[in-house]
């Protein structure tokens, strides 16, 4: 009932910049948190940003300063600009959302997108 679509990865040389959005669609009635995690094959899934409804954010030490999250309330989107990239952010972007379901909104589950590939060439 509720889908995170990711879109925006792809191949790009260290130095370069790419930008990550997502869409959330379905039966939600509001949404709290929206962030961005990424995973590379053998290891755990990490955050790398967040924003909350209220937009206050918060950043994987890796990332601070090179890369930005933003989202639309109206149009339940969050973005990812990444720029300066390195080789070691190549790895498989995952949209997340808390989010709350239904008509009156008494269910709140974490949902995920698909994920998208980055891929940063050296």
């Amino acid at each position: 009932q509720v889908q995170l679509v990711e879109s925006g990865g792809g191949l790009v040389q260290a130095g370069g910049s790419l930008r990550l959005s997502c869409v959330a669609s379905g039966s939600i009635f509001s949404i709290n948190a929206m962030g961005w995690y990424h995973q590379v094959p053998g290891k755990q899934r990490e955050l790398v940003a967040y924003i909350t409804s209220g937009g206050s954010t918060d950043y994987a030490d890796s990332v601070k300063g090179r890369f930005a999250i933003a989202r639309d309330n109206a149009k339940n989107t969050v973005s990812l600009q990444m720029n300066s990239l390195k080789p070691e952010d190549t790895a498989v972007y995952y949209c997340s959302a808390r989010l709350k379901t239904g008509l009156l909104g008494r269910l709140e589950s974490d949902y995920w997108g698909q994920g998208t590939q980055v891929t940063v060439s050296s």
